[in-house]
């Protein structure tokens, strides 16, 4: 444990899917001494390992921030529920597991904006280094990395009758969505190994915990970051209740994610002046930017009733097989719960004129009735559901602090649905993903759709059900925008503009969120982030 003041290289706040790499990869030469805060506990609860526990923990308190977004105007006031991990891992400890690079255009338009550094060509050997691909190694994939990326550990009969069905729709087939093409169907790949989650604390963490040079502090939440003649000097926070100080020889590395990173940076004295002195926080730094451009994807569940009793619905609602598969996963890891559930899907154009994708189709193989803080609740029948999501929503949202206190959630606006054109796109990828429901490889399986219902047919009537269903697809990213401009919160080295020894490393920093989901480029980034730190001290040096 860290004492009430004590002395680090580096000191990392947060230890989630950034955070746990960037303080393993930091630590692992034993020059540097390294402190790794986490607000949550350690990662000991079953639910976490257990691939299927991850419905227990999308709305567990203790190990989930469950934040809430502000009313959104354009959803007919609705809100929408945040799950963010509160725990050794973060997020990467509670998600879906679904491994997803996102397209290499991505990543040359991020090199585009002034991010040099971060094309395709440049960021592919930290994807690779990050990767132990149960493949193998190629061009594209990676082995003997800590993040083991693998086929997922359930054969669902549903799974190969809808990518079956996706090929009848005209959607090529694709076995590996990323190695640089992305259209088409398939099967996902997970991190999980051995039918058990493969989270950042255990593929970084875990390896790294004994070495004498690494603190790990849980359950103590980052406050403030501290100043000195300009340059951070140290980290304040509270742990357990009582208020503790750390002091950086090196730098401060801001790992808290989305809507973490931003909400510390504000309580510090860095942001908009405005919101700053409104809530009596001195301003350190005016830097307008900071918790402003948050973008997501954006979706539509499709549900439909199965035909057959083949789906996890049917565990989900019987005590027996909830305790049979318990059983079956105990014993042989196998069985329903070794399933993430999220195990086929696709990418397709809303438009044919586009270059690439910027809709992707993710098959589960249940339906619920409702996702919220409540949790997930299964339709009481056989079901499954395809999400169409939008990758690329113009919509523009912002994080800001409520208070000066650090306990008290930020206020989280997306401003989802200003453009019609996101309205469009999303349309686009309902109607697919209906056409794939239609052919005939899945045609027998599908009892009736649930949700939105057939009867959903023209424009406007869709247009009604986005505004009612559509939800945040839970891949924030942009609140610490990485840029080459004055207004960019870091810089192409992740350095916050302005303010010395202070780097951000985490989602925050994409300067646009990745087409796919956003764990990969996560980890991605805090690869490439430690390696630039490393490569600073020793010009330093």
């Amino acid at each position: 444990m860290a004492g009430e003041q004590d002395s680090y290289d580096y000191i990392v706040a947060g230890a989630g899917s950034a955070g746990c790499c960037v303080a393993a990869r930091l630590s692992e030469s034993g020059k540097y001494r390294v402190l790794l805060l986490e607000a949550g506990p350690e990662d000991k609860s079953p639910w976490i390992h257990m691939p299927m526990g991850y419905a227990k923990l999308f709305a567990h308190p203790q190990l989930n921030w469950m934040y809430e977004s502000e009313p959104e105007p354009e959803l007919q006031g609705r809100t929408l529920y945040q799950p963010r991990g509160k725990v050794l891992g973060g997020t990467s400890s509670i998600n879906g597991m679904v491994y997803m690079r996102g397209n290499p255009a991505d990543y040359n338009e991020w090199r585009q904006r002034g991010c040099t550094g971060w094309d395709w060509d440049s960021v592919l050997p930290y994807f690779k280094k990050a990767e132990d691909q149960e493949r193998g190694p190629s061009a594209t994939h990676g082995v003997g990395g800590p993040l083991h990326v693998g086929e997922h550990p359930v054969k669902w009969e549903l799974a190969d009758h809808w990518i079956a069905a996706a090929i009848e729709a005209g959607l090529p087939r694709n076995d590996d969505f990323n190695d640089g093409v992305q259209d088409g169907a398939g099967h996902f790949q997970c991190t999980m190994n051995q039918a058990r989650r493969w989270s950042t604390a255990t593929a970084y963490l875990r390896p790294a915990k004994n070495r004498p040079n690494l603190v790990v502090a849980t359950e103590a939440l980052a406050t403030r970051v501290l100043f000195e003649g300009g340059r951070a000097v140290g980290l304040a926070y509270t742990q357990r209740g009582a208020a503790r100080e750390a002091r950086a020889r090196g730098e401060v590395v801001v790992c808290g994610g989305v809507y973490n990173s931003p909400q510390l940076l504000q309580l510090s004295g860095i942001g908009p002046a405005e919101l700053l002195r409104r809530h009596g926080i001195e301003v350190v730094r005016d830097l307008g930017d900071v918790g402003a451009q948050l973008q997501d994807h954006f979706y539509v569940r499709l549900a439909f009733r199965c035909t057959r009793p083949i789906t996890l619905n049917e565990v989900g609602n019987s005590i027996w097989r909830r305790a049979a598969a318990g059983v079956q996963y105990g014993l042989f890891r196998s069985g329903p719960l070794a399933s993430n559930g999220i195990c086929a899907g696709g990418f397709a154009k809303s438009d044919p004129r586009l270059d690439r994708p910027d809709i992707q189709l993710n098959f589960s193989t249940w339906s619920f009735a409702g996702r919220d803080r409540k949790g997930a609740h299964p339709h009481p029948f056989p079901g499954f559901s395809v999400s169409a999501v939008h990758l690329r929503p113009e919509a523009r949202g912002s994080v800001e602090i409520k208070s000066a206190d650090p306990t008290a959630p930020p206020a989280i606006r997306f401003n989802f649905l200003k453009t019609r054109s996101d309205l469009e796109a999303l349309t686009a990828g309902m109607r697919l993903a209906r056409k794939i429901t239609r052919q005939p490889a899945m045609a027998p399986f599908v009892a009736e759709e649930i949700l939105p219902g057939a009867a959903v047919e023209t424009d406007a009537e869709f247009e009604a059900a986005i505004r009612t269903y559509a939800l945040s697809n839970l891949h924030p990213v942009g609140t610490c925008r990485m840029g080459a401009d004055p207004e960019a919160v870091v810089d192409p080295r992740l350095r916050v503009n302005g303010v010395g020894h202070l780097r951000v490393v985490d989602a925050s920093v994409m300067p646009a969120v990745p087409a796919g989901n956003t764990n990969a480029p996560t980890i991605m980034i805090a690869e490439k982030a430690a390696d630039m730190i490393l490569e600073d001290a020793r010009r330093a040096a």
